[in-house]
């Protein structure tokens, strides 16, 4: 440790400090514009500068690295007087449009200038004019004439979102900021860039000229989307969600939050927002009141008991739903009489029910500290945006990354080693995981596994894993949703325990683990909509986008007597017979567990549209129409604290991920029959994502194509657009054609959760293709 001065005050920092960080550890404020905690030294500004003793000059604080002994003074004449000069140098070319400028009540450089500028300007000249940009429909680059040449919007692509999409071109007066030959900028964590910028540069597109700051109240959230739970500011202006930004939570987000979690607010407005409850009477949807609505809904699950017994009802919700929701549909589901509730709508191998309550294994926090990791079939960087960034920070620290999946992702990390292999094939690779760290290990193999040769991929990785010391192996959302997910499971169990790794799942959504501790999941579990039943009661699920398998979803569902569909958009007319409109995370109390096991609770920023309501209310009235004992709640914190006890927010202990499964050995198939990988694109994981519009107009946000290796392209006589038919089960999908580079030669790349691939079956196993017959 060095101790030095500043302001009279005295601290110790670490060796390789800066005058910055040991400002910032007393709480003294030295004026930056180029600087942030999280990104890497620039010193481009000078705003920073200070008056350093025994130095000749001022220097920049956030680039002077501190030493035993060092004065420092900032609010000196020498230093502030240095401090005023660098702000007439940066206000010489800034245009005056302060009264229109978003960033107007929010801007650093507004603030700052009430400080160290002056009343007028010695400059006379014109002032420079910076040509807009086009880039994209999330960031805003109108006005770059404001732009200050701070470099945080470059540095943040470049150190944490691992794409450098923004850069700097010219020299002195002719420096700006642009995108590379006009593309736009299409990072899943390109909002970011808005908050970094410290003027009104980078703006929000669609919130642009929308409010003012001073006008928009601020409410604490929780995102609904991926696994992490990311901390949210939601603003508000008379009862409308403006804006979401993020809370920074250095356990969880950071400061950071991807750009589903910012924009997916667009779809609260959508023209899809159901409002209002509905009947469908004589084939013709109709308005009712709420009691007639849940009237007809407890009279129809009664008649369907009584004639067809409780097991022909079931009911499924999206792990997007708050504990509370989860918790009450299971109860009701269970008091009627039937088993059949589920959140896990993608899973089809159940063989680890009751021995495994999947989490992360780790708080996510300790991810950065990671040395060594392996993640077993995960869409890394789609999937989970935040958690790649955490995994990137930890590579740029030193720790090496090993990969099994079906297809060679640009995760936008430096990947030590990887198996690419057709999804049939991820067991066996994983077999030879296991010799080869058995072999490493000189310890027995487990049985079965005699006959099982490593590769020199598998050799590494086991190599790797031996290696270093803070380790983990992660199981992503395509491997919990592999038709072996079990085995697989084991597999990972078997390598983690050899190697001194922890195991973890990397689990699917924002409550996820939530519904696990709530029992949101049948006893005898089987693939959602796999056995068809008479009644239906959907949670924020739609089933031809939420299933594991679409065919036999819509199949179950138009062949039900009864479907109730829960939700806050209008869709499944076609198959429903009541539409109750419930309310999106903004306009309900409730609570999610993250992927570390952290039970967060928000409460609604706005109230609910027209005639929608909170799902736990909902399903609270039903219970009591339906005359069922334990449903009188008064507030979803009541159910929480039921569940959790008060003020209960680590659940970690109640989650393990530890199976009794013993390994099962598996060679590689032969390659000869074409399957299917199916992602879920990051902007159609759940409702909300998928009526955004700004995040529909995205690329992430396109249509899917169907993506080939170049092997199975030239085979079919395909070229990249051609238009091919996608064979699978009883349903077909004709989609233009992409070529991917490292894709298995048997493997073709088809997208679930979008309404073009919507007729296919399963998400992984057989398919046929052939180019569209003109």
């Amino acid at each position: 440790m060095v101790e030095i001065e500043i302001d009279g005050k005295k601290v110790e920092v670490p060796a390789g400090s800066m005058v910055m960080d040991a400002a910032n550890k007393l709480g003294t404020y030295i004026p930056h514009f180029c600087y942030h905690k999280k990104l890497s030294i620039a010193a481009n500004c000078r705003m920073c500068l200070v008056e350093v003793e025994k130095a000749p000059k001022p220097l920049p604080a956030c680039a002077t690295p501190v030493s035993a002994g060092m004065v420092v003074r900032s609010a000196s004449d020498k230093a502030v007087h240095a401090q005023k000069s660098v702000m007439e140098f940066l206000l010489i070319n800034h245009p005056l449009d302060c009264p229109i400028c978003d960033q107007g009540g929010e801007c650093q450089l507004q603030d700052l200038a009430v400080g160290y500028g002056k009343s007028s300007s010695r400059y006379e000249e014109e002032k420079r004019v910076v040509a807009p940009k086009q880039a994209g429909p999330l960031v805003s680059m109108e006005e770059m004439s404001r732009c200050i040449q701070c470099t945080r919007c470059v540095r943040f692509g470049q150190e944490v979102a691992g794409v450098m999409e923004l850069g700097m071109i010219g020299r002195g007066e002719h420096s700006e900021i642009t995108t590379f030959v006009g593309e736009a900028v299409s990072s899943e964590m390109s909002g970011n860039m808005i908050d970094l910028c410290p003027v009104g540069a980078l703006t929000s597109k669609p919130f642009r000229y929308s409010a003012r700051s001073w006008e928009l109240s601020r409410r604490k959230s929780v995102s609904p989307h991926d696994s992490l739970g990311s901390n949210l500011i939601v603003q508000v202006k008379n009862g409308k969600v403006m804006r979401v930004l993020p809370l920074e939570n250095e356990a969880v987000n950071e400061c950071w939050i991807s750009d589903k979690d910012r924009f997916s607010y667009e779809a609260l407005d959508s023209a899809e927002r159901l409002t209002q409850p509905m009947l469908k009477q004589g084939g013709e949807w109709k308005e009712v009141d709420w009691q007639t609505a849940l009237e007809y809904v407890a009279h129809g699950l009664k008649n369907i008991k009584h004639e067809h017994g409780a097991d022909s009802i079931a009911s499924y919700a999206t792990p997007h739903s708050t504990v509370e929701e989860l918790y009450l549909l299971q109860k009701l589901t269970r008091a009627v009489g039937s088993e059949n509730v589920d959140f896990r709508l993608r899973q089809t191998d159940f063989a680890l029910d009751g021995q495994v309550k999947p989490w992360l294994g780790m708080p996510i926090n300790d991810v950065t500290m990671l040395q060594r990791v392996f993640v077993i079939g995960s869409f890394l960087r789609k999937d989970h945006p935040l958690l790649a960034t955490r995994i990137r920070a930890a590579v740029k620290s030193g720790a090496k990354l090993s990969v099994l999946h079906g297809a060679d992702e640009e995760n936008l990390i430096t990947t030590a080693n990887k198996i690419i292999a057709a999804p049939s094939d991820w067991l066996a690779a994983l077999s030879q995981v296991v010799v080869a760290v058995a072999t490493a290990k000189e310890v027995a193999a487990p049985a079965g596994f005699d006959g099982i040769e490593a590769s020199d991929a598998a050799k590494a990785i086991a190599a790797s894993l031996l290696s270093g010391e803070r380790k983990a192996v992660f199981l992503g959302n395509a491997a919990a949703a592999h038709p072996q997910a079990s085995q697989l499971h084991a597999a990972a169990q078997w390598i983690a325990e050899q190697t001194g790794a922890k195991l973890g799942y990397l689990v699917e959504a924002a409550n996820t683990v939530g519904g696990y501790l709530v029992g949101a999941n049948a006893k005898n579990a089987a693939p959602a909509f796999f056995a068809p039943k008479k009644a239906y009661v959907l949670l924020n699920v739609e089933p031809e986008l939420d299933a594991a398998n679409p065919q036999q979803a819509i199949s179950a569902v138009k062949g039900a007597e009864m479907v109730v569909v829960m939700s806050a958009f209008k869709h499944g007319a076609e198959y429903a017979d009541v539409l109750l409109p419930i309310s999106p995370f903004t306009e309900t109390s409730g609570t999610f567990v993250n992927a570390e096991g952290r039970a967060q609770s928000f409460n609604g920023t706005v109230k609910p549209a027209a005639n929608a309501r909170p799902a736990w209310k909902v399903l609270r009235v039903l219970g009591n129409i339906l005359g069922l004992s334990g449903f009188d709640y008064e507030t979803s914190e009541a159910i929480r604290d039921e569940l959790f006890g008060a003020g209960v927010t680590d659940l970690s202990a109640k989650l393990g991920n530890v199976a009794k499964a013993a390994p099962v050995a598996a060679k590689f198939g032969s390659g000869e029959q074409t399957e299917r990988l199916a992602d879920v694109p990051i902007h159609f994981a759940d409702a909300l994502a998928r009526r955004s519009g700004p995040l529909l107009a995205t690329p992430d946000g396109a249509a899917p194509s169907v993506r080939v290796s170049a092997a199975l392209a030239a085979k079919l006589g395909v070229k990249a657009g051609d238009r091919v038919v996608v064979a699978q089960g009883n349903g077909s999908a004709v989609l233009p054609a992409m070529i991917e580079a490292g894709l298995p030669a048997n493997v073709v790349r088809v997208a679930a959760a979008h309404a073009s691939t919507a007729a296919l079956g399963a998400m992984f196993g057989p398919v046929t293709i052939a180019k569209e017959a003109k």
